[in-house]
């Protein structure tokens, strides 16, 4: 991890996937409201280009850790290493994703399925497993998971996504139920629907992005979600632009 100083006081959250698109929004949003951001992704540009956007807002850097989340090894030492740097972790929101291969279920490949189920439910699950220890012991712990429809909604080509993404969210709401009774843990899935992103215009080129929400119209909802004081629990929270923000 690379930062100016070792910051242990106020909250500090976790952003996968924060290179681009909503998780760099969810990131420089958190900031705004106060907490210690600590942004992966594999791509170190995109996340020097969150992290001059957050000083911008907030006079205040972040603490920036390009990993590749598919690298088990690595992604095992995340929480002990947050632990020793930071001595607490408050807030995790899971943005990081892949779109995987579109395609009738009888063309895909074993290699499409090692792929996505790699970057998808085993990433989740060793997630969990090397964060939990610290968000359960956070005074209000937040974990927010981003998710797709076609998990309860499976679609024509889109079966890869479906598929993992169900994975995802039986693995999520387990964790939930395994949680002692009276945890102030607070653990959601957020599913943002179709958003002007890059994934999006990968699965859909002839779609007008412009008619879609942007990252920054989806950021504040997921970050109502990361503060403390009352909050749902287990739930797969669909965006709501309606909704205001408080």
């Amino acid at each position: 991890m690379t930062s100016p100083t070792a910051m242990t006081e106020g909250p500090v959250a976790l952003v996968t996937g924060a290179s681009r698109g909503i998780g760099q929004a969810v990131a420089i949003a958190l900031a705004q409201a106060g907490m210690r951001c600590i942004l992966t992704a594999r791509t170190q540009g995109g996340l020097e280009q969150a992290d001059d956007q957050i000083r911008q807002h907030t006079a205040r850097s972040a603490t920036l850790l390009p990993l590749d989340l598919t690298d088990g090894e690595k992604l095992d030492t995340l929480g002990p290493s947050i632990a020793a740097q930071f001595g607490r972790l408050d807030c995790v929101v899971h943005c990081a994703g892949t779109l995987g291969v579109l395609s009738p279920l009888a063309h895909l490949q074993p290699r499409d399925w090692e792929r996505a189920l790699q970057t998808g439910p085993l990433t989740t699950w060793r997630l969990i497993r090397t964060l939990a220890p610290l968000l359960e012991r956070a005074p209000a712990g937040r974990a927010v998971f981003l998710t797709d429809q076609h998990a309860r909604q499976p679609a024509p080509f889109w079966g890869l996504v479906a598929a993992t993404r169900a994975a995802q969210e039986a693995i999520v709401n387990t964790w939930v139920r395994e949680l002692p009774t009276g945890s102030p843990l607070r653990i959601n899935l957020f599913e943002p629907g179709p958003v002007a992103t890059r994934l999006r215009k990968l699965a859909m080129p002839a779609l007008d992005m412009a008619s879609l929400p942007t990252p920054n119209d989806i950021a504040p909802h997921i970050v109502r979600l990361c503060q403390s004081g009352p909050q749902p629990q287990g739930r797969c929270i669909t965006l709501n632009l309606q909704e205001p923000v408080a």
